[in-house]
């Protein structure tokens, strides 16, 4: 496995913390911003679906930075307990990485959610972003969206990581398919696919119903995609790393890809 036997440097856990905190702080201040009741978004864009399409892709992009920033090389840009998990299933990531990738994730994704608070009434009006099932949906129409949507990602994810081509392209992923996923899904569930994204709002709206679907049902994607890549003809096409991006920067050693100067750390 790749990095076996090396620590996770602090740095690596502080890009995690401060990448998923960027994710929840401005993600979710989008979706504040494009259906909190008084926003002028809602005004100027009454039909929800062109809203919900436009905040798929913004809420995408901003993973996308992420990704390109300084948090993709050193960290790789999980920001997401369910990418990390995809990739130690994958054996991409050894177990105690991937744990305190989580950590940091889940701490991040509160200290992110803080700042919601300076949103006030038009924040609270939606919660601050949180995500639990829809009107008129029962739990398990919500829960198995969560596990469409994460499938979609994770299946998305290991196709470009796995294809010399379209490798240095996978931020570009997340825009699009985001878009469309909350188009369709977010009445559903909120579209989350992210635990972490869920708890942040959870932790500072007070608001918890259904939050388990938000753990369960990432989890099931994340398996179902997994078992695709791992026994069908897909199998065929490796993952290399554990990164979303920068692929080929490693000066740790951790992600078996070459450090500059070095050997590649397999």
């Amino acid at each position: 496995m790749n990095g076996a036997g090396r620590r996770l440097p602090w740095t690596v856990f502080l890009s995690e913390l401060i990448g998923t905190a960027l994710l929840v702080g401005v993600g979710l201040s989008l979706v504040i911003l494009d259906f909190g009741q008084g926003s002028p978004v809602v005004h100027w864009l009454p039909d929800a679906g062109v809203r919900r399409a436009i905040t798929g892709f913004l809420f995408g992009s901003t993973g996308a930075l992420i990704a390109l920033s300084w948090v993709g090389k050193e960290s790789g840009a999980h920001i997401n307990p369910a990418v990390s998990l995809a990739f130690w299933l994958m054996r991409k990531q050894r177990a105690s990485h991937a744990a305190a990738y989580v950590v940091a994730q889940l701490s991040g994704a509160v200290l992110g959610a803080v700042p919601l608070l300076l949103w006030g009434g038009i924040g609270r009006s939606v919660a601050f972003g949180a995500t639990t099932p829809g009107a008129g949906y029962a739990v398990s129409q919500a829960l198995l969206g969560e596990t469409v949507t994460t499938f979609a990602l994770v299946a998305g994810l290991f196709f470009f990581l796995r294809h010399d081509r379209f490798r240095p392209f996978t931020p570009t992923l997340f825009p699009f398919l985001y878009a469309i996923m909350v188009f369709l899904e977010a009445p559903v569930s909120g579209t989350s696919t992210n635990p972490a994204r869920t708890l942040g709002p959870a932790v500072v709206s007070g608001v918890w119903r259904g939050w388990w679907v938000y753990w369960v049902g990432p989890a099931a994607g994340v398996v179902l995609g997994v078992l695709l890549f791992r026994f069908t003809w897909l199998r065929e096409i490796e993952v290399e790393v554990a990164k979303l991006y920068h692929f080929h920067h490693d000066p740790h050693g951790i992600f078996g890809v070459e450090a500059p100067g070095g050997p590649s750390h397999d």
